[in-house]
């Protein structure tokens, strides 16, 4: 038993980035037909081998107190739980058979069988409500035309092309994200489920379609949906062609689960995005729909299908939110969305006649969830703790299910919160945070981590975050500022609109009146000792300062920042990103691109800046680091840069976490804290 001195010492420890590497994730509950159980996901980190590993866990939603029981434990990864339309049994993809395939697990007792044993890798799937059919996701090779690669007479590839390593392309995406493509694509089959294990004949459901299902690279099993009475599949695709890096077009295809008709188009007379279908209780269809082609940031409505009479419409026009994740409660009647809302990640639950947005959870950050019988469970997280699973009845409060890191978490020391707000562009309303240090000691100055996010369309809000925690600067002594500039999602679609060809303009000045702000209002901010930091369109910003508003931090930290905006444009792959956000291709007008480009600013940079960048980031190439490091080295500005070979957008892998935080904050250290500054400045 510990003492009550050594309980208050442990208490005492600060949150570091060690804890945040090592703290279990919670994600994907899904609650079964009767009810009774949710089965989730947890992913642990195993150090040793520098990665995350994956388990299946059960939580009884009806015993009181009732502790989670592990269902699987191999070394390999185990996700995406699904029940049986009986409830007796679960199915899960896993890679315990050295690929990704589909086993199921009977909750009674004996050990995971195997349903698939395809030649690829399974990416997604789902169960019909009736039981009989999986839907699922897999890779489909490119089709070779007669005779490539092989000569005609001897039928054999020619010795001097044996052992030619060459990539041959004639159309746009050549990369996307951290991958070089290799053509093929994303299929979606059906098959029966066989009475005695296994599946019957795949059928391919999206055969003849040149598109990804799901999209590449993030899209998962919510792109598609399977009927209530098990015979109709919808699934979203963007048809590919030459136009698939500058397009958002996708459409929402309908086919017959037993793929003995082709898939038709039911969005054809919409130009923009249509994604997350799902199906109402009685057969109606609802889905996601944006207005405005080539512009990925545009407000997601509910759009309702009236299955019988054909007809559609947006349900959720009056309402200036955009959803994020689309679903449906337990019992069909009512649908369920989260979404941005000032500052928060929340949960709404939408009447599917009137489109009326009811808000069920408010404050925090909603992620995953899934309809019960009397209610939903999700997953909630805030600025002051990592997700856990929660059940919110009807009509009640929410209750909490789990406390994965209860006792890592209940021995360290978290930073208090508060959301502030202040006049920024145009003295329109502007919201932010700030996060004193772990132990704050009142009458103290704290030096300022400013934190920039990235997107730009999104918001740094009240969540957790295992790339850029303000808990790890917090824990390390650091007051944390972090703003929502215009152009953030949560606040209305016009104030996520208004950044689009100002990417220099409007969020800087409310950058430099949101951290004045912030010292102003709270007086334990030393805006003496400030450095900026920030990744992707963050990390653009820092450049932005660097050139703009050059003599306000002590130090900047830039990760996967962009330097130059025309080679930029040249270089990424999504190109209807920067084409919206700068009015078009670069070559038909330069102007836009030209007046917020960061390079043309070189010339004012004189602030210390640590860059950080990773060679598999195909979003913001490399290049577009060491440009940034090359022209501080050339100007003789105190700099380093720190890069990844195998990291991409992001730094993923456990053991490149730690070396990135330990990085950053000894950058951070060596600029404003007054004795590593003095000795730094002396050249000491």
């Amino acid at each position: 038993m510990l003492s009550i001195l050594a309980l208050a010492t442990l208490a005492a420890t600060p949150f570091t980035a060690e804890d945040l590497v090592a703290l279990h994730r919670v994600s994907d509950p899904q609650v079964s037909p009767d009810g009774r159980h949710v089965a989730y996901v947890m992913r642990e980190t195993d150090l040793a081998a520098n990665r995350g590993r994956t388990d299946l866990w059960l939580l009884d939603l009806g015993a009181r107190d009732a502790a989670p029981r592990r269902l699987t434990q191999d070394p390999a990864s185990d996700s995406s739980p699904r029940w049986a339309a009986d409830g007796r049994s679960l199915y899960f993809l896993s890679t315990r058979s050295g690929s990704s395939q589909v086993w199921r697990l009977l909750l009674d007792g004996g050990e995971p069988l195997a349903v698939t044993q395809l030649p690829e890798d399974v990416g997604t799937f789902r169960l019909s409500p009736d039981g009989k059919r999986i839907v699922f996701s897999m890779r489909v090779a490119p089709a070779k035309p007669a005779g490539a690669g092989q000569d005609a007479a001897a039928g054999a590839a020619p010795p001097d092309r044996a052992s030619a390593s060459g990539l041959l392309f004639d159309r746009l995406f050549i990369r996307h994200w951290d991958t070089w493509s290799d053509g093929s694509r994303s299929h979606l089959f059906s098959a029966t489920l066989e009475p005695a294990g296994g599946i019957g004949t795949p059928v391919d459901l999206s055969q003849g379609l040149d598109g990804d299902v799901p999209s590449k690279p993030f899209g998962g099993d919510e792109e598609y949906a399977i009927s209530p009475d098990g015979r109709r599949v919808v699934f979203s695709v963007r048809i590919a062609g030459r136009t698939e890096a500058w397009s958002t077009n996708f459409d929402l295809y309908e086919v017959r689960i037993d793929g003995s008709a082709p898939p038709a188009n039911l969005t054809a007379a919409n130009a923009a995005w249509d994604t997350q279908p799902v199906f109402l209780g009685n057969g109606d269809l609802a889905w996601l729909a944006m207005d405005r082609p080539g512009f990925e940031a545009d407000r997601f409505q509910i759009v309702v299908r009236d299955t019988k009479r054909g007809t559609a419409k947006s349900i959720t026009a009056g309402w200036d939110r955009s959803v994020s994740r689309l679903g449906v409660t337990a019992d069909g009647r009512r649908l369920l969305a989260t979404a941005d809302d000032t500052g928060q990640h929340a949960l709404f639950a939408i009447d599917p006649s009137t489109g009326k947005p009811t808000k069920l959870v408010g404050e925090g950050y909603v992620d995953g969830y899934s309809g019960a019988r009397a209610g939903v469970v999700f997953s909630w997280a805030s600025l002051g703790a990592p997700a856990d699973l929660w059940y919110l009845p009807d009509g009640g409060e929410p209750a909490r299910l789990t406390g994965v890191n209860a006792a890592r978490l209940a021995a360290r020391t978290l930073g208090d919160y508060a959301q502030f707000s202040f006049k920024g562009w145009n003295d329109e309303i502007v919201h932010g945070y700030v996060m004193k240090p772990a132990g704050f000691v009142p009458g103290r100055k704290y030096p300022i981590a400013f934190i920039v996010h990235g997107g730009p369309q999104s918001s740094y809000g009240n969540g957790w975050s295992y790339r850029w925690n303000p808990q790890v600067y917090a824990g390390h002594g650091y007051g944390v500022v972090f703003i929502d500039f215009h152009g953030s999602t949560g606040y209305g679609q016009a104030f996520t609109d208004s950044i689009s060809g100002d990417w220099g303009g409007k969020p800087l000045v409310d950058l430099q009146k949101g951290l004045a702000a912030a010292i102003a209002d709270f007086d334990w901010l030393d805006g003496e000792r400030a450095c900026s930091l920030g990744a992707s369109y963050g990390g653009y910003m820092q450049n932005w300062i660097a050139g703009n508003w050059p003599d306000r931090f002590r130090c900047i930290v830039n990760h996967d920042g962009i330097f130059d905006n025309r080679s930029m444009y040249y270089s990424t792959e999504e190109l209807w990103f920067p084409e919206w956000e700068n009015g078009g291709p670069y070559f038909e007008d330069p102007t836009t691109y030209e007046r917020w480009d960061p390079s043309r600013f070189v010339q004012h940079w004189r602030t210390p800046m640590l860059v950080i960048h990773g060679a598999k980031d195909y979003r913001v190439p490399d290049t577009q680091g060491i440009a940034t490091f090359t022209a501080l080295q050339r100007r003789g500005i105190e700099s380093k840069l720190l890069y990844f070979p195998d990291e991409n957008h992001w730094v993923l892998k456990p053991v490149n976490s730690l070396q990135w935080h330990a990085t950053v904050l000894d950058w951070l250290d060596a600029h404003l804290r007054e004795d590593a500054a003095r000795q730094a400045r002396a050249g000491g």
